[in-house]
């Protein structure tokens, strides 16, 4: 092999090392540009939260069209929804969560009013309000103010009370000792009725009720089945004070951060995601209990003073409105028929 030969050998050898070199270099950039999205659940793949934020990413993904990747922490991994949330307006470790109003309520005393107790008539009622955007003034607030944006509202559970023993009237409830969210307007408007209100996390209240710190709670019925609440309170009094509206959150740091076209899909995904959301939970939530009351894991008792139980609650709900600036938003709710 001659000289010159060689010397294009070397040449070509050297060429396709430094491509090498090059592409190796390259790979990890390109890889790093992979959008990948965290999302979190305190529950299982049963629950319809979880079931919420499956859809939403099988959404996005197809309003997208381009690679994206999710990864949802599902039964409490990254904590409770309270810390969900102040990940999210902190921008990191979570972008998307549903999370309870209550649990705003560090960043917008407003946000607690959009499923505070007997604010609905029935779930036709609750529905117009949400398709009406009602509360678009709270999410406005909450995003400028918690920089977290609630892009679609699921919900629908009927919330009651689960006890360790049975009752059935105002007089049964005196001095009841219940566990309720950590918004004021909670601890409020079971105050109003007789209760003993306190507010304790949501992962600590079975044993609670087993140690006797407290004597009972509320929830809808995926929450008292998911968190096994009627082994220690089997007693399910039929208050219907509450129809849940648990938003879909995302995180505003997180949002400004992605392309325009996926923020585009987000958007979109967000608001179908939660009405599909609120279609499964209003509609397993008779089920749902009537399973586990055929199983003998419940006993649903009605409750006769639930009107009266609202007279009371009523001025507390309107003086929390014109407190918070909502009395306009409270007006509306109730002028919808």
């Amino acid at each position: 092999m001659n000289t010159s030969v060689k010397a294009r050998r070397r040449a070509l050898l050297a060429g396709a090392g430094l491509a090498l070199v090059l592409g190796a270099i390259a790979f990890p950039a390109a890889a790093q540009q992979a959008i990948t999205l965290h999302g979190a659940s305190q529950f299982s793949d049963d629950h319809a939260f979880t079931k919420t934020m499956v859809k939403f990413e099988e959404l996005v993904k197809k309003y997208y069209g381009k690679p994206v990747n999710f990864v949802l922490h599902k039964n409490s991994e990254l904590g409770l929804e309270k810390q969900y949330f102040e990940y999210m307006s902190q921008g990191k470790a979570v972008d998307y969560a549903v999370v309870s109003p209550a649990h705003m309520s560090t960043f917008s005393k407003a946000a607690p009013f959009i499923d505070a107790p007997f604010l609905f008539r029935d779930l036709g009622h609750w529905n117009k309000v949400l398709d009406a955007d009602t509360f678009k003034p709270i999410a406005d607030e909450i995003a400028q103010r918690a920089d977290v944006m609630l892009i679609g509202y699921a919900g629908g559970g009927v919330r009651n009370i689960f006890s360790n023993k049975p009752a059935s009237s105002l007089n049964d409830i005196k001095s009841l000792k219940v566990r309720v969210q950590g918004a004021p307007i909670w601890s409020r408007s079971f105050t109003a009725v007789g209760m003993a209100p306190t507010v304790i996390a949501y992962n600590e209240v079975y044993n609670a009720i087993q140690n006797g710190v407290i004597s009972a709670g509320e929830n809808e019925a995926a929450g008292v089945e998911q968190m096994k609440f009627n082994e220690v309170a089997p007693n399910l009094l039929m208050t219907q004070h509450a129809i849940t509206i648990r938003p879909l959150c995302f995180s505003g740091k997180t949002f400004k951060s992605l392309p325009k076209d996926l923020q585009a899909a987000i958007v979109k995904a967000g608001k179908e995601a939660g009405a599909y959301g609120r279609q499964i939970e209003s509609s397993e939530d008779g089920a749902k209990l009537d399973a586990m009351e055929k199983a003998g894991k419940l006993k649903r008792i009605p409750f006769a003073d639930r009107d009266q139980m609202k007279k009371l609650v009523d001025p507390v709900i309107a003086a929390y409105a014109k407190e918070i600036g909502a009395d306009a938003i409270y007006a509306k709710i109730n002028g919808i028929k």
